[in-house]
């Protein structure tokens, strides 16, 4: 193996968790926002475990702080130029919904909405434990209603690599593995 040292700094680049998804919340005020969020892994298959970090410096923090309920939505590629844009802007001045022209939907076991149109996915979501939210930003979401997107055949998520690198997924392969 030919070696060279990597920053610390870019280690994250290696070990992306998962598709970059769309973090809908809805403030005690009620006023609905979304971000976009790629740190976050799955924890537990059953019942359904995600953990996610939510900066404190974002304008989410807060409302899920105060409500312990979000919907994560997994965008199709084709979203990706407005997924990164949603990234740029802060909800605290901008209706993201309105400016990004997102169909949404009422949830149905949180007060956050579902996002329609090109989102492959909707999980409703609610904090299952929040310890570690003021030392790391970390939050346990725990699955309560998942939706599929029926009308999108063969959908391709939008992975990001890190300083405005992303990969969109491929070539889909199935191996077949020993079921536990």
């Amino acid at each position: 193996m030919k070696k060279k040292s990597l920053p610390l700094s870019e280690v994250y680049r290696l070990l992306e968790p998962g598709p970059v998804v769309l973090l809908a919340t809805r403030g005690k005020d009620g006023k609905p926002n979304v971000m976009t969020m790629s740190w976050h892994t799955m924890m537990e298959f059953e019942p359904p475990l995600i953990g996610c970090v939510v900066s404190g410096n974002d304008y989410s923090f807060k409302a899920l702080t105060e409500t312990k309920e979000c919907v994560i939505a997994v965008p199709e590629a084709k979203m990706i130029k407005t997924v990164v844009a949603i990234g740029n802007v802060s909800g605290k001045t901008t209706d993201k919904f309105k400016k990004f022209k997102l169909e949404t939907t009422p949830a149905e076991k949180v007060s956050a909405p579902l996002i329609g149109g090109a989102c492959i996915a909707n999980l409703e979501c609610r904090v299952k434990d929040a310890s570690w939210k003021n030392k790391y930003n970390f939050f346990v979401l725990e699955v309560v209603k998942a939706w599929t997107n029926t009308a999108i055949k063969n959908p391709r998520m939008v992975h990001h690599r890190g300083k405005g690198l992303f990969v969109i997924d491929g070539k889909m392969v199935s191996i077949p593995s020993k079921a536990m």
